[in-house]
């Protein structure tokens, strides 16, 4: 087993809030953020009200990407960061997840938010995936023509755990964070779904995505409820 002391991981925060007044964190938070020890890369995001990407916005639930030095910075922030501590005190539910990176391809905002980590193997189990676009302007009415068979799907795939749409900015730039119940779950929706299929041909035809990020995780030592429960403890 690798030291996880030394080792770049990841971590995926979904919070819900009683009000829509937590919108204000989004601005408030970035300089904690940008100040953060051991941090390497972050991203504040809005959710959407289905599974994946989509129109609809959950004003009250918000979540935090982030790509971390080591499990001690991680430890440290959940730990003594004001971010954290706000969660604790005033969130309604919070769900935090650590990843460890398995793969990934592609780019965040020009970033490899992962480099230089090396991909993992992964172990018999659940696995967390994330899929990020930047959608060119002039492809977004295609785009969103596309969502709702593609959410149907998602939705009735077998060993899905959970999934939520999130986004940095309305509309052009977004990204679905899943949970399935092992690699060949993820296999059977990517390749063996047919409204999946004929999505990814036409992104890659009609060229979509200005930007286009996958990545996938080993997801461990989750903590707290998501929609009531822990996915991965269920």
């Amino acid at each position: 087993m690798s030291d996880t002391s030394t080792t770049t991981i990841a971590s995926f925060h979904l919070i819900r809030y009683d009000t829509v007044g937590a919108m204000r964190h989004m601005a408030f938070d970035r300089p904690v953020l940008r100040s953060t020890g051991g941090l390497r890369f972050w991203r504040l995001l809005g959710t959407g009200r289905g599974p994946s990407m989509s129109l609809g916005a959950d004003l009250r639930r918000w979540a935090l990407f982030a790509v971390w030095r080591g499990e001690p910075d991680l430890d440290d922030f959940l730990r003594s960061s004001p971010i954290a501590a706000r969660w604790r005190d005033e969130a309604r539910e919070s769900w935090h997840v650590r990843l460890r990176p398995l793969a990934a391809r592609g780019a965040w905002g020009g970033v490899d938010p992962f480099a230089p980590v090396a991909a993992g193997q992964g172990a018999a189990g659940p696995v967390a995936v994330l899929t990020r676009a930047s959608i060119r302007a002039g492809r977004l009415a295609a785009f969103y023509r596309s969502v709702p068979a593609v959410d149907r799907a998602l939705r009735e795939q077998d060993g899905l755990l959970a999934s939520v749409g999130i986004g940095e900015w309305p509309l052009a730039r977004q990204a679905t964070f899943s949970l399935w119940r092992d690699a060949r779950a993820v296999r059977d929706f990517a390749y063996g779904t047919a409204h999946h299929r004929t999505v990814i041909t036409r992104v890659r035809a009609h060229d979509w995505y200005g930007e286009e990020l996958f990545a996938r995780f080993t997801p461990y030592g989750s903590q707290g409820a998501w929609n009531g429960a822990d996915p991965l403890r269920a």
